[in-house]
């Protein structure tokens, strides 16, 4: 059966964003805007950091390796929460977590307070990755494609801002200015949100009252995770997901060290490439989302996503001198399966309580096996004493979203795999 999408033959238009909306859309896209901005604001910043807080290349892999590991195992929790609080209170705790843990950050007196407020601002960012795609669902089911890309543009856009002014705030107000002052981002987060949620515990007491039903269910039962566990689409998206996250990890990780070595690109150019991988991101986020709301079968937008990969680091194993950019950039190109990710994972649900055990599975465990790329890089690097074997690898996993795009491509719903 053909998922939902922004419009289809025979649909009733969609309704403006704006009407009756504004509010969801406000928090929607503010909510977005914090979920990578601690990611980016210590690393340009280290220098400054150790001045006051020694830190050491050890302590610097910890904080590196801190998002991911936060972002997957929070992330399985976040449907419980949902369960007990619902949807706009966990969104709302999450970003309190936000808040407090960048104010906590910047505030920090030595290496493990840096360590706890960083592990608590990235907890609250992965309750708030999980839930975010339910909200969208739930407020803009006519309009999925759309406020996907919306999002995942700002989601992109607050993990370029930070890397782009910290050194000079850090310069002109001191480093913990710069790591703190994005709770301000936060705090503006939380005022459509908390508006939205007390208008949404109103009209839910008016339905109660006017059915003169004193129980309203309104979070996903719990066995709807079991079944999840048991589903080929949710494997299949969350290894899409995995591979997607394992090679944009490992990247930002290396890929400055791996044009030094195998190309005659100067550092500052290895540095500028860097930026272009990760400014390609944008135009990905931008119209994916449009798009697979469109496509009854998004097997192409996969294929596309392998095959920017497959030549970008074809072009970086044989030719890395002739156009190191257009090699960089094509592999940036291949991260758009991140955006397909989080807009499939309310194309392929029906329900609301598909859409929350859908995304907690697929961002939790590939979040996890994400966070392996840097690592395994660096293994593979070591043991081989070159960059060859680490991008066939990188290849390799490109090519698993062949495979694994066949099962998330076809126009099936999770909840139809239950009744099977």
């Amino acid at each position: 059966m053909t998922p939902p999408r922004d419009r289809g033959p025979g649909d009733a238009p969609p309704r403006p964003l704006w009407r009756g909306r504004v509010l969801a859309l406000l928090a929607i896209v503010l909510v977005a805007l914090n979920l990578r901005t601690a990611v980016a604001a210590l690393s340009p910043i280290f220098d400054e950091i150790s001045a006051d807080i020694p830190l050491g290349s050890v302590g610097i892999g910890l904080l590196g390796m801190l998002p991911p590991i936060c972002f997957a195992a929070v992330g399985l929790f976040a449907p419980a929460l949902h369960r007990r609080f619902g949807l706009e209170r966990v969104v709302i705790g999450a970003l309190m977590a936000i808040l407090i843990g960048q104010l906590a950050r910047g505030a920090s007196g030595s290496y493990l307070l840096l360590v706890l407020a960083s592990t608590l601002t990235f907890a609250g960012m992965g309750v708030a990755n999980v839930l975010l795609p339910p909200l969208v669902k739930r407020y803009f089911p006519d309009r999925i494609g759309l406020v996907t890309s919306l999002y995942a543009t700002v989601m992109s856009i607050g993990a370029s801002v930070p890397a782009l002014i910290s050194v000079q705030v850090s310069d002109s107000a001191g480093w913990r200015v710069s790591v703190g002052m994005w709770s301000v981002l936060a705090a503006l987060a939380l005022v459509p949100l908390v508006l939205l949620s007390v208008r949404e515990q109103r009209e839910r007491r008016d339905r109660r009252a006017e059915r003169d039903d004193p129980v309203t269910v309104d979070a996903p039962r719990q066995a709807v995770f079991g079944r999840v566990w048991r589903s080929p689409l949710a494997w299949s998206l969350m290894l899409v997901f995995a591979v997607t996250a394992l090679n944009s990890y490992a990247l930002f990780a290396w890929l400055p060290e791996i044009l030094l070595d195998v190309s005659t690109v100067s550092q500052e150019q290895s540095g500028a490439l860097l930026s272009l991988f990760a400014v390609m991101g944008l135009p990905a986020a931008l119209l994916v989302p449009i798009l697979a709301a469109r496509m009854r079968n998004v097997y192409p937008l996969v294929a596309a996503g392998a095959l920017f990969d497959i030549v970008g680091y074809g072009g970086l194993l044989l030719v890395p001198d002739a156009v190191p950019w257009l090699w960089v950039a094509l592999v940036g190109l291949g991260g758009l399966t991140f955006p397909l990710c989080l807009v499939l994972i309310n194309l392929r649900t029906r329900t609301h309580e598909g859409s929350v055990a859908l995304s907690s599975f697929v961002q939790s465990f590939g979040y996890a096996l994400g966070a392996l790329g840097p690592l395994l890089l660096g293994v593979l690097h070591e043991a081989s004493g070159g960059w060859t074997i680490p991008l066939l690898f990188l290849l390799a996993t490109a090519l698993t979203l062949v495979i694994c795009g066949i099962v998330v491509s076809r126009p099936r719903m999770l909840e139809d795999e239950w009744h099977n």
